[in-house]
């Protein structure tokens, strides 16, 4: 969901650059110490930003002001968790903006925190959910990536409502939602299962990523549970 250029006041753009700036920073950092720690999944990073790129740039119309599109951050962020997909997000969003005319540079940090940020995150909890009670990995993939494409509609609505409330914020909340899930809810499908076949093949030819992948995750659980308890 590319909110497009100008249609932000300069408050909220400077909010939600304000939110993204520190993944975006952490992101650059922890991508460099993957490839520097793992130099054979270089491809693989490059990979998911491509992904990225190349779904989040096939825009439909919708809101005004607004378009839909798949994001294709699902592989990006299980793989290297939410901070890289804000890096390489906003890489793809940067791209866009200034080649395609889609987003803009005032609206990236807006459209970086519904489709690089929270978006991934709430994917990523599903895919730790389901992978907790023993789903395979296509089918948490499969739910990851549609989940995080819904949710990035989800919070550029309510991007969008706090600045354009004038019916109310609930009527205007659903307003936005209503018309986001025409294009949306199908796309949304049509990207899970597109990574759930990505997943099978990542699984059958080279599994070891997804065992580093999920060692990561573990090992970040396990820090924020030693932090919470000092």
């Amino acid at each position: 969901m590319h909110i497009m250029e100008g249609y932000l006041p300069w408050q909220w753009c400077l909010v939600w650059f304000c939110v993204a700036i520190p993944f975006m920073y952490f992101g650059a950092r922890k991508v460099i110490q993957i490839i520097r720690e793992h130099p054979d999944q270089k491809i693989l990073v490059a990979l998911s930003g491509a992904f990225i790129f190349l779904l989040s740039s096939l825009k439909m119309p919708s809101v005004t002001g607004s378009s839909s599109h798949p994001t294709g951050t699902g592989l990006s962020v299980v793989l290297y968790g939410i901070s890289c997909t804000a890096f390489l997000s906003t890489i793809v969003l940067i791209f866009q903006a200034l080649l395609l005319a889609h987003g803009g540079l005032t609206t990236l940090g807006a459209n970086c925190v519904s489709m690089g940020i929270i978006g991934p995150a709430v994917g990523l909890l599903v895919w730790m959910l389901l992978r907790r009670a023993n789903a395979s990995i296509p089918v948490s993939m499969f739910f990851t990536a549609a989940i995080a494409d819904l949710m990035t509609y989800v919070v550029t609505a309510i991007e969008l409502t706090v600045c354009y409330h004038s019916s109310g914020y609930v009527s205007a909340f659903v307003d936005f939602m209503t018309t986001y899930a025409v294009t949306q809810i199908p796309l949304s499908i049509i990207e899970g299962i597109l990574f759930a076949m990505f997943a099978k093949y990542l699984l059958n030819s080279r599994p070891e990523v997804f065992k580093i992948a999920e060692d990561r995750q573990n090992a970040g659980l396990k820090k924020s549970g030693k932090e919470e308890s000092a």
